[in-house]
């Protein structure tokens, strides 16, 4: 089972290399990396071919945004699941890759997706081992349903991985939602298709803090209203009360703390 993981990345000369070195770290050996820059103006294109050959592909173009630059990526993948690493994350640990891999030969689902911390600060190692002061959330997804959207759920996308034959059958991203472009294309493949998915019970992705779609109250009202679209689009119907206890819901992210330190 090849793995394509797509990297989306503009001017991040200050994180790329925790980045990649989290996925060419993997102990899984049938990974395709492919790395999309917007055409940056910094170091970045220079420390991306460093790696040489590391990275399968590495295209440098300007594009219309971050969703536009993720369907570039699925449209050059030959893998057949496919995940999104941002510049900005890393995964937790070097066998996210070999777990993610197992628990989809054995239950031979479409799509799996698991848990997520975000950290403050730059230095990767500090939310190694047993000190979790730098976790500033901890997004435990849980089990998936599908009725589960409608109480204003979804996984974390850095930790969502789903077969190409999906985005070939379904569709990619749409371009046109903004920062609720992920939020549309989970919701029309897990609840509108109803794709079968896996859930990993664990913490496999990093993220660092800072979402544009949560940075103040303006934005998440924006972004709920581009949720608000994403279920029209599908031709769904949402509670009154769905799209508001997606925030509500992370709200208990800043109260959660792992039980244990997800190392091995």
């Amino acid at each position: 089972m090849k793995i394509s993981i797509i990297t989306v990345v503009y001017n991040g000369e200050k994180t790329i290399r925790d980045c990649i070195e989290s996925v060419i770290g993997q102990t899984y050996n049938d990974i395709e990396y492919i790395i999309i820059d917007g055409k940056s103006t910094d170091k970045t294109p220079e420390i991306v071919k460093s790696y040489g050959t590391k990275i399968a592909v590495f295209q440098s173009e300007k594009d219309n945004g971050i969703y536009d630059a993720m369907n570039k990526g699925i449209a050059l993948s030959t893998g057949d699941i496919i995940g999104i690493l941002n510049a900005d994350d890393f995964y937790r640990n070097a066998f996210v890759i070999e777990k993610i891999a197992s628990k989809l030969k054995r239950t031979q689902a479409d799509g799996i997706y698991g848990d997520l911390i975000y950290v403050d600060g730059e230095d990767k190692q500090q939310v190694f081992g047993e000190n979790s002061q730098q976790i500033k959330r901890y997004w435990k997804s849980g089990a998936f349903s599908q009725n589960k959207f409608l109480y204003g759920w979804m996984p974390p996308h850095p930790t969502f991985f789903l077969r190409l034959a999906s985005y070939q059958q379904f569709g990619a991203y749409r371009t046109d939602l903004g920062s609720a472009a992920d939020y549309e294309l989970m919701l029309r493949m897990m609840y509108r298709h109803g794709i079968k998915m896996a859930y990993l019970p664990e913490i496999i992705t990093v993220m660092r803090v800072g979402g544009v779609s949560n940075k103040n109250i303006k934005n998440r009202l924006k972004a709920n209203q581009s949720d608000r679209v994403a279920w029209d689009l599908n031709e769904l119907k949402p509670y009154w009360f769905t799209l508001w206890l997606k925030p509500v819901r992370k709200v208990l992210q800043f109260v959660n703390r792992p039980k244990e330190p997800n190392n091995k």
